[in-house]
């Protein structure tokens, strides 16, 4: 919120724009940082250091896609980070280059950790400001908890994600400034470390922070063609995606997490990746045994036939994202053509037909946090500019799209005994909306917040 913000750029001209004025507002030598640029709302081309190198001649920059999976850096950040043509992709990651071999400055997946050890650590009281400016925002739109996965994704600090724990969250609650409840994801790299806090603490340090689980990556996402298929990307036919953890590793480590009560949540975008997931799950549960564990998949987003089968039989959650739909529809019939698209993308109503627990949430700031618009997503579809639904029979009714953001999002994060539902003895969260007719929002899918309460006490406006 504090950084150069790209989402919804449309166009070539008004991206380099944006990181000229941030240019004019910086002092030389400093970083240009920020993000959610989606390259499919301009026409699909990829930027390349050529566009911003005229005007950052003294700036390096790093500007991350809005799914957080690829980041574009000036020819001056490639320079300090040590990328040339020589430099090899590191294991789950791709430097992009021309055709020449020449670095383009876009970095997918785990190779943005070649960028990262460069860029200035963002200082304590910043990170602390930015979750006082995140929560009153959030409530704003209506939302009184949130499950916050961390500043973790491949290649990264598992520290970062301890750091926000300890310097920010835990700094906010015993100053009394926390605004809405947060459910914490860990890296599953250091589960026996959230283990150990637990068990000192338990899952609810306060009304306030409660620790959730241990979460990680299977591959990367659509947009930036990194999510793992069986075949391959039509216009790119030796591109399957990237597997961003070791099979090996990764079970390991569930079973041994899952082996001492934690939750387990892993990131799976495309077919493969999502199948090797609930396979891997399927093992620890043979291996470990049967017990309430609400393994999650965190976005599910293209299933291969009978996978979401699976995820009723297993007990999944499937943590999805509407909005998600709203970004990748312009793309995603080009990326794996009109059959695998319509056959296995954004299966939600497929899924709750087997039975599958269906979480939904935003994945902000990749996505709009906003509920009520994503509630309206999962029940309309109609993509930007449309008046269609995209594959209407995935469509679901409001029910279940409520449920979808409330009771069941709580479940999926063991919550539902406190939060979730307007029931004597939980937690007094709730919204007023502007609507007060459920027939109205059903059919318009229209309306907007006007007091948000947290606890029993207004917190918005």
């Amino acid at each position: 919120m504090s950084q150069v913000e790209l989402h919804g750029v449309n166009e070539r001209d008004e991206f380099v724009r944006r990181v000229k004025g941030a240019v004019r507002n910086s002092k030389p030598g400093s970083w240009i940082l920020g993000g959610g640029w989606n390259n499919d709302l301009w026409g699909g081309a990829l930027p390349m250091t050529s566009w911003v190198d005229d005007v950052t001649p003294q700036n390096p920059v790093w500007l991350s896609r809005m799914d957080g999976h690829m980041g574009f850096a000036n020819s001056l950040a490639l320079k300090l980070a040590g990328v040339t043509n020589s430099s090899e992709d590191p294991k789950g990651g791709t430097i992009m280059r021309t055709s020449t071999g020449e670095p383009t400055g876009l970095l997918v997946d785990s190779a943005m950790q070649i960028m990262l050890p460069c860029i200035p650590e963002v200082s304590v009281d910043e990170r602390r400001e930015a979750l006082l400016k995140a929560s009153n925002f959030a409530v704003t739109r209506g939302v009184t908890t949130v499950v916050d996965m961390g500043r973790y994704y491949p290649g990264t600090s598992v520290e970062f994600s301890w750091q926000d724990f300890s310097d920010v969250y835990q700094w906010a609650d015993a100053s009394g400034k926390m605004r809405i409840r947060v459910c914490l994801f860990f890296p599953l790299e250091i589960w026996s470390r959230l283990h150990d806090i637990i068990n000192k603490v338990g899952h609810a340090m306060s009304q306030w922070i409660y620790l959730g689980g241990a979460k990680a990556f299977a591959d990367g996402s659509l947009g930036s063609s990194s999510a793992l298929f069986y075949e391959p990307y039509v216009e790119e036919p030796e591109n399957y995606g990237l597997q961003v953890s070791d099979y090996e590793s990764l079970i390991n480590m569930t079973l041994a997490a899952d082996n001492y009560g934690l939750q387990v949540a892993i990131h799976a975008i495309g077919d493969k990746a999502n199948d090797l997931i609930l396979d891997m799950y399927d093992s620890v549960l043979t291996i470990n045994g049967m017990r309430d564990r609400r393994f999650r998949i965190e976005h599910a987003q293209h299933l291969a036939h009978g996978a979401s089968d699976r995820f009723g039989k297993l007990k999944i959650v499937a943590s999805v994202q509407p909005d998600h739909l709203l970004d990748d529809v312009e793309s995603i019939e080009k990326k794996l053509g009109l059959d695998r698209a319509q056959k296995e993308s954004y299966l939600f109503q497929t899924l709750l037909n087997s039975k599958a627990q269906l979480a939904f949430g935003s994945d902000w700031p990749v996505a709009d946090i906003n509920p009520l618009r994503s509630i309206r997503t999962a029940m309309k579809r109609i993509p930007p500019n449309s008046h269609d639904s995209w594959i209407p029979m995935e469509c679901v009714s409001l029910d279940d799209a409520l449920k979808a953001y409330t009771i069941s999002a709580a479940r999926a994060c063991f919550l539902d005994k406190d939060l979730g539902s307007l029931t004597p003895g939980k937690l007094a969260d709730f919204v007023i909306l502007s609507t007060d007719s459920w027939d109205d929002f059903a059919a318009e899918g229209y309306a907007s917040v006007e007091a948000t309460y947290v606890g029993g006490v207004q917190a918005y406006p």
